[in-house]
């Protein structure tokens, strides 16, 4: 599964909130807090299970006259397949497909399509995120129970073998 990098927009609203939220007001720690960003976000998405900022993916489906789903949630729209039977979304924002050989799909996932449109509970455990990892680059310590709390709510779950 390829995924597109977070957008640049969404990586720059994520440090001015990690900013403000740690009182920065110099510019000399900025390349540092871009890399915690994209980490938080990366972190928060493989928490959750879910796409937060929408963007395009690809995943490589295997051919089966069954129904497969996509592997990554909530999918907005499957923009491309080489020879497929059939396509739909299902309205937990699950993609499935049906095609007869392996095959390349891409499609469109995410939960919001900006930064400002992610639900405040899991951008606030981002932030928190960012300012803990920025805090503790030199130690080993644990990420705050808080993060966890704040996206729990948010966390999809697959049970194994589940079909259509």
């Amino acid at each position: 599964m390829n995924a597109a990098p977070f957008p640049a927009a969404a990586i720059a609203g994520v440090c001015a909130a990690a900013r403000d939220h740690l009182r920065i007001t110099g510019h000399a720690e900025d390349a540092v807090i871009e890399r915690l960003a994209e980490s938080a976000l990366a972190l928060a998405e493989a928490y959750t299970g879910t796409a937060l900022i929408a963007r395009p993916h690809t995943a490589m489906m295997a051919g089966a006259n069954a129904w497969r789903a996509l592997p990554v949630v909530p999918v907005t729209a499957i923009t491309a397949t080489a020879p497929v039977e059939a396509i739909d979304i299902d309205g937990d924002g699950i993609g499935w497909v049906r095609m007869a050989s392996a095959a390349p799909v891409q499609f469109v996932a995410g939960l919001a399509a900006e930064w400002e449109a992610v639900p405040a509970p899991v951008a606030q455990g981002i932030v928190l995120l960012v300012a803990h990892l920025f805090d503790a680059r030199t130690a080993s310590a644990a990420p705050p129970a808080a993060v966890g709390a704040l996206w729990r709510p948010w966390r999809r779950m697959r049970l194994a073998g589940a079909r259509r």
